[in-house]
Order: C-alpha cells, then structure tokens, then sequence
C-alpha cells in the first residue's frame, strides 16, 4: 500500500530538521524517532499502517539524512530540546513520541525533562544510566559501543564503506535480515554519506556518559505512561529492563515482545509493532 508524504523543514532553532509526514493531519500524532543507523525511513511501514487514523511523523535526527548538523554533539538532552520545540512548533497535543534504538534514548532523556507528553514508546535499546546499563556496557557483544567512542577513527574506517559496515549490523541483530530490504539499506547509508553526517550518528555514543549522567541526575518519579518493547530475538531479557525503568522512577509501565522481531523491528514487523503502540496509545 502506497501512501502520500509529505516532506518539510522546520527550523528548531540551530538548524532545520528534516519532517516527513502521513495520515491524517487532524489525527492523533504519533511523533518517530530512529536510531543508528537508520534514518526517518525506518519507520515507513509503521506510517503507511498508521496512516488511515493518524497523523504520522518521522523525522532524521540532526546531521543525519536531510537534518541539517548542529551543536548537539548527541547529546540526548538536547536533541529532546529540538524534538519538544518541534512539538510546539507543530501545535501537536496528545502526542505518543517513540523512539527506537538510540531515539529511544532521545524519547527518555525528553521523558525526564518534558513529563506532561501525552506518552512515550522507547523500543530495543539500553537508557545510558538506567540499569542493565553498566552490564550492556561489560558485554563483549556490545563492542561496537567503544569504537564508536573513538573521535575521528570510525569516520574514517566506514567513509566509502557505508552499506558493508551497517549491512554487517542488520543482518547480526535482525531475525531475518531480509526484512531490512535492498532500498532501506541504501537509503540508511545515503543519510549518513557524508564526513558530518557520519559523525553525527557515531556522536550519539560519544555523548552516552553525558546521558548517564543527566539522566540520573534527578530522581523524580515519572508518572506519564511509558511502553518498553524489545523484539523476541533481541539480546538480553526485559525483566531486567523494566526493573531498571521502575527504579529510575518510571511509575506508569508497559512491556511487551514483539515477536518475529529482533533489533530493527520496525522494520522487520511493522505491523505488530503499529498493533502494540495503537493500542497503548488506545488505553
């Protein structure tokens, strides 16, 4: 099913964001963030489900895709302050914000600061500071985390190798890889093909201890409702998460599996993932 986008530029104030639209623009918004490395099109197939009802928006981080680069430096707190000016620029009210992968990190970091959003969807990723943080970061498994912490080296090593270095990640942490298809590949690598956009994704983990540290930085209790998804197929078990959420203060939480799914689930079953965040956003 094919649907109509729309493609804007709104200024947030160091730059302007690049904001993709579906659905209904009187329908509840629903506002996506994507993670690395990944761009607004990740979530494509949940917008054109979501599109009959909904108002969907997507949107590329800043200096990613069609972002202009800022200041941020992937720092989680200030990317949420672009994502809630784009929400007042946009007028949106009632709004469900999610966040995948390291947008999931964004989508929490604006939980903490923004707390009367309507709800917050924060799906397959770890919350720097928030427990099994400090385990994820022991893991072996997880190595690509230090190499990305490295200024300069991983630009060079992945500039002209784009499509190879981020293949190599959908296929180890998908279920079936060939969910992730030939032109969502090479649309991801295009939104990080040149020398600022990379940085711009490879900063999101060299911002993660000025993360930890300003998450944990308030002990407030949270009391907005918060979905945690993780696929079947994704390492580590969510228990353990949401044992982590409810003691960093997260009052209101729901989790949920998504099956068939790995990392990238948006991609690899958008349809269930559409099915748990309608209905959250439903209760």
């Amino acid at each position: 099913m094919s649907i109509e986008l729309r493609h804007t530029f709104l200024d947030t104030g160091d730059g302007a964001l690049h904001v993709v639209e579906a659905g209904d623009p009187h329908g509840r918004p629903y506002l996506f963030l994507h993670g690395w490395p990944e761009s607004w099109q990740a979530w494509r197939d949940v917008m054109t489900l979501a599109a009959p009802d909904a108002r969907a928006i997507a949107i590329d981080l800043p200096g990613v895709g069609r972002s202009a680069a800022t200041g941020d430096r992937g720092v989680k707190r200030l990317l949420a302050a672009r994502v809630h000016e784009l929400i007042r620029s946009l007028d949106l009210t009632d709004v469900t914000l999610v966040g995948h992968d390291a947008g999931g990190m964004v989508a929490y970091a604006y939980l903490r600061r923004y707390p009367r959003i309507a709800r917050v969807v924060i799906m397959n990723t770890a919350i720097p500071g928030v427990e099994p943080w400090t385990e994820v970061l022991k893991n072996p498994y997880i190595w690509h985390f230090g190499l990305h912490n490295v200024p300069t080296l991983p630009e060079t090593l992945v500039q002209g190798h784009q499509a190879e270095y981020f293949g190599y990640f959908y296929d180890v942490l998908s279920a079936d890889p060939s969910k992730i298809g030939p032109e969502s590949r090479a649309a991801h690598a295009a939104a990080y093909d040149s020398d600022t956009s990379l940085t711009a994704g490879f900063d999101l983990y060299r911002a993660f201890a000025q993360d930890a540290h300003d998450n944990t930085a308030s002990a407030v209790a949270i009391r907005t409702p918060l979905l945690y998804l993780r696929g079947r197929r994704e390492q580590g078990d969510i228990a353990t998460y949401e044992s982590g959420f409810r003691a960093a203060g997260i009052e209101n939480l729901t989790t949920a599996v998504v099956p068939g799914a790995g990392h990238f689930a948006p991609e690899e079953a958008p349809a269930e993932v559409w099915r748990l965040i309608r209905e959250f956003a439903g209760r």
